[in-house]
């Protein structure tokens, strides 16, 4: 299998990730692909209508994308403990846990167009404004709602290569004034997954 990638996208992280925690990772050959927006990627396209990554390329089997289902399907590969449980209160909050980093990511994402990708005069304040005021919501959120203790799933790896992708980008700052969650990112960022897939690279539009 392939696995399209991108070295400084929070997605196609949070699929490697995973496919490191699943024991799965030497089962893939990874391959950086630039794409933004505004920049075609023809080999993307290929496998993926919407040119993004990450992109899991099967032999003699349809692509699979996005990351959410990547994950899902790396977790039909192995024989250890299921890393998004499938049934009762357990599985929702994965999921839970999950949307919420996803959702962070976009903002983020959504927020640096607003503040360095877009040319100034075309920038909007208020909407760059609202997607940072999402961001701290959602870390006040995260600093009472997150279950430091549970059995890791879906949801932490989702959370901590968005968390991490956030600081990589000098995004707002979840650090001051949460220490919970400061603390969990912190243990999470050692573990072998995230330090065998570092962030690095600027997006090229």
């Amino acid at each position: 299998m392939k696995l399209f990638y991108q070295t400084h996208s929070p997605y196609a992280r949070k699929a490697l990730v995973f496919a490191h925690e699943a024991g799965i990772a030497a089962r893939l050959g990874v391959v950086h692909m630039e794409t933004s927006p505004t920049r075609r990627n023809d080999e993307v396209f290929a496998e993926n209508p919407l040119g993004k990554v990450p992109v899991l390329v099967r032999p003699g089997m349809a692509a699979i994308f996005d990351s959410d289902v990547i994950c899902a399907y790396f977790d039909t590969l192995h024989d250890g403990r299921r890393l998004i449980p499938s049934e009762g209160e357990a599985r929702w909050l994965a999921l839970r846990l999950q949307a919420a980093a996803q959702g962070m990511a976009d903002s983020g994402i959504a927020l640096r167009w607003e503040t360095v990708r877009r040319p100034a005069e075309l920038r909007y304040a208020p909407l760059a404004a609202g997607h940072a005021e999402k961001l701290v919501a959602s870390y006040d959120w995260l600093e009472q709602e997150l279950d430091v203790e549970a059995d890791l799933h879906v949801g932490h790896v989702a959370l901590a290569t968005t968390l991490s992708w956030l600081e990589f980008r000098d995004l707002p700052s979840f650090r001051e004034g949460r220490p919970r969650l400061s603390a969990w990112l912190d243990a999470f960022e050692a573990r072998p997954s995230m330090r065998a897939t570092p962030l690095s690279g600027e997006t090229q539009d």
